[in-house]
């Protein structure tokens, strides 16, 4: 196992309560007594003094201050997303009493999914004593922190209990690489980068565009020499010019599109950012300038840029953003002022690359006006809908619709269904090259 403790062991004790475990004995006690005494009855008296013994043991202590230490250790400090990570949590009473009843509850980061063995215990432990629970968890990408460990005391009779909180910091990050999956095409535009993205400009290129009449110092091989065949007329091919693009990949990570098919199904947030990821790199090996936002209540932005540091500067955010978390960030989303905050950071000439799954009016209506403001929109949705109930069947024809409006505007839109991204991606490549 490898150490992954930040500090040491804070320990915030709370007041204990009632746990009511013995409510109803001193009633129950009286009312026998009574009986007994009116019936004389010895058995029934004899129970009543039994049921005050039972009354004054529930009442005879308090829960006792759980004085502990904790030491948590991971066995992979640099898991790559789905791998499978144990986690060894030891607790040592540090105090001088036993503790008869002490429940353990490992603070567990709740993006992270416990596979094996749970992450609590129960036991009694003695001065100077150890005891270990170990556990398993499955691992998504971020950074993920550990709450405090809770340990519960009873006193002996069960009568009350105290919560204790150890505070342990420990941190998990999972930092997924760059893959190239999905090479996108990008639609025209010119920029002063050579690149790949097909312009209306003459130039020096792969593609023919025109040609014009020959000049002193034109390349040989530019020539059109079947031409000068025909003719005896020496003219010059001009090719398409190619030039880099600023792209702005954008996901949609409000609490609205924390959505799922299914409560086993990855939520289209994961799915944006894994797709993200595949095309930052598919764009950045093709020559272009990217940047990444994010339309979500915490603030996320990385210009427009290129080379290995800014790679490496976005596969950080992608994977440890709290704007991009596995489970919804918390805070206010202000629409219109993300919207004007975005469009004030855009090159002018950026292309937009939304991912959303489309769950709602805001991302379409905020599609269409990036598009109306000059920056190309190309939208790529992961399908979360699914089938079944007459909500979910309405749900989904309302997201087609708002995708065949899109597509009426002109803005391309790629749509896939988890794991699909590529053959999707390839299709759609197809279509609009016909």
């Amino acid at each position: 196992m490898s150490e992954s403790d930040d500090g040491g062991t804070g320990v915030m004790a709370l007041r204990s309560f009632e746990t009511n475990r013995w409510t109803g004995v001193a009633g129950v006690t009286l009312l026998l007594l009574g009986a007994g005494v009116f019936t004389r009855e010895a058995a029934l008296v004899l129970a009543g003094a039994v049921g005050v013994g039972y009354a004054a043991f529930a009442r005879s202590g308090d829960a006792p201050v759980a004085e502990l230490s904790v030491r948590r250790s991971i066995a992979d400090r640099s898991p790559s997303p789905g791998d499978e990570v144990d986690v060894a949590v030891t607790v040592t009473n540090v105090g001088d009493g036993t503790l008869a009843d002490l429940r353990l509850v490992d603070g567990v980061p709740d993006a992270l999914e416990v596979t094996d063995g749970p992450a609590r215990m129960a036991t009694a432990l003695r001065p100077g004593a150890s005891v270990s629970f170990r556990y398993t968890v499955r691992v998504v990408r971020g950074e993920h922190v550990w709450d405090d460990v809770r340990a519960v005391t009873r006193d002996p009779s069960g009568g009350t209990e105290r919560e204790t909180q150890l505070t342990r910091r420990t941190t998990l990050r999972c930092t997924p690489e760059l893959d190239v999956g999905a090479d996108l095409p990008l639609r025209g535009l010119t920029t002063q980068f050579h690149g790949r993205v097909p312009t209306d400009v003459g130039g020096s290129g792969v593609e023919f565009y025109a040609t014009r009449e020959y000049r002193r110092g034109d390349p040989l091989r530019r020539i059109d020499w079947n031409r000068r065949a025909r003719t005896g007329e020496l003219a010059t091919l001009e090719l398409r010019e190619e030039r880099s693009a600023n792209v702005v990949i954008v996901v949609d990570a409000r609490e609205e599109a924390y959505l799922a098919s299914d409560p086993e199904a990855t939520n289209a947030v994961e799915q944006s950012v894994e797709a993200a990821s595949q095309l930052f790199r598919a764009l950045l090996d093709g020559g272009d300038r990217v940047g990444i936002a994010a339309m979500a209540p915490t603030d996320c932005w990385l210009a427009p840029h290129a080379g290995s540091e800014h790679e490496a500067r976005a596969r950080e955010l992608l994977a440890t953003h709290p704007a991009l978390a596995p489970t919804p960030s918390e805070g206010v989303f202000y629409p219109s002022l993300w919207l004007r905050r975005l469009r004030r950071r855009l090159p002018n000439d950026a292309q937009i690359i939304l991912l959303s799954p489309m769950c709602d009016r805001y991302a379409a209506r905020s599609a269409k006006q990036l598009d109306a403001h000059g920056h190309l929109v190309t939208v790529l949705s992961p399908d979360v809908t699914a089938e079944g109930t007459a909500g979910r069947r309405i749900a989904r024809f309302e997201r087609t619709e708002r995708l065949r409006d899109l597509r009426g505007r002109g803005i391309r839109v790629v749509e896939w269904r988890e794991d699909e991204l590529p053959s999707a991606v390839a299709g759609a490549n197809q279509r609009w090259h016909r």
